[in-house]
């Protein structure tokens, strides 16, 4: 047997001592019900005597030596299938509180169910952590470099500046102020996954004609979409629907800039409309296309697919971001145009709903 630890000894006391009352009670039982026997009926030939003789001594000390034995035997076999795991469980904790996420807690087949559930609710727990660790270095990690950019040129012009390298011009100036747009713009991306992520990203509903919505954002971005190329055709429902008109209009303009940056210049199809079941808003570009292997993480933060492709690789994570808060989704599937169909759906809400 292996070594006893301070609860497997505190199991086998108790269990000594509960075979010792039973024994005892057992003993104390008999010794009544043939005091009573012999007291109230003396001439019966299975009452001459309610004292045990020396022999009945002796049976019921080697009964009690053989239920001790037996009570011993039976709590080491029930403290090591509780405990190994309980043991298991200590030693990979204090792994874990030393900062060693990828130690797991391990439980024999002879485990108690109950022990070994806790295992398997313990080393979820681990993986959670780890995963959440994992995913923290690579959001510092992505972050940096995002920010590193922008801060970078600022810097480098600003400096230009101030050592007469550059002179002020209007172009500079301008150009600077793209790179602080640019930074903003990234912030709140940030921001809305951030908040997102820990159910805390607000919507403020209100009944709005969604459709009148969308042409104003697209009347802003008109000229640069055409400029890169693309001819629009808009097939907008004019209705009126409940949802956050502003989140509604950053999630669209994700959407055109995920197309500016990633899809070739030709008809971008933009529709809305508002169905039995809820609404829908798609953007929809003539090519080149996702490949099928990229689609089920398109919408994870940071994840571009090509290395060299620009932008933050956030967008899509704000408009999937979006779609949750207004209890919808966001999906994309290939386009009849030959490209990418990015769709943000949305059931039909109550003003009740405030956020995720």
């Amino acid at each position: 047997m292996s070594k006893m630890t301070g609860l497997s000894r505190e199991i086998a006391r108790t269990m000594t001592f509960m075979a010792l009352i039973i024994l005892f009670l057992a003993l104390l039982g008999t010794m009544v019900f043939y005091y009573v026997l012999w007291k109230y009926d003396p001439s019966g030939s299975s009452a001459t005597s309610w004292f045990p003789t020396l022999p009945e001594w002796a049976w019921y000390f080697l009964v009690t030596m053989l239920a001790l034995w037996l009570t011993i035997a039976l709590a080491f076999r029930l403290s090591r299938k509780i405990l190994e795991p309980l043991n298991s469980v200590a030693a990979c904790l204090r792994s874990v509180a030393s900062g060693d996420l990828t130690s797991r807690a391990h439980a024999s087949n002879n485990s108690l169910g109950e022990a070994s559930q806790l295992v398997s609710d313990f080393n979820a727990m681990v993986e959670r952590l780890e995963h959440m660790a994992t995913e923290q270095a690579f959001w510092n990690a992505a972050i940096s470099h995002e920010l590193r950019t922008p801060v970078t040129i600022l810097r480098g012009r600003l400096q230009g500046l101030t050592d007469g390298v550059f002179e002020p011009s209007k172009d500079l100036f301008q150009g600077l102020l793209s790179q602080i747009e640019g930074l903003s713009r990234l912030i709140e991306d940030l921001r809305v996954v951030a908040l997102a992520d820990n159910d805390r990203l607000q919507l403020r509903l209100e009944s709005v004609n969604l459709a009148a919505e969308i042409e104003m954002q697209i009347q802003a971005m008109s000229s640069i979409l055409a400029e890169k190329g693309f001819v629009l055709t808009l097939d907008l429902q004019s209705s009126s629907v409940i949802c956050d008109p502003v989140r509604i209009r950053q999630a669209l303009m994700a959407l055109l800039d995920n197309a500016l940056l990633h899809a070739e210049p030709g008809p971008l199809m933009i529709r809305f409309a508002v169905e039995p079941n809820g609404c829908q808003l798609s953007v929809e570009d003539s090519g080149p296309g996702i490949p099928a292997a990229l689609i089920a993480n398109i919408f994870v933060a940071f994840q571009k697919g090509d290395a060299a492709a620009r932008g933050s690789g956030l967008g899509l994570s704000v408009v999937q971001a979006i779609a949750k808060a207004h209890r919808g989704s966001a999906s994309c599937t290939a386009s009849t145009l030959g490209g990418a169909l990015f769709k943000l759906a949305w059931p039909r809400l109550s003003l009740s709903v405030t956020s995720l």
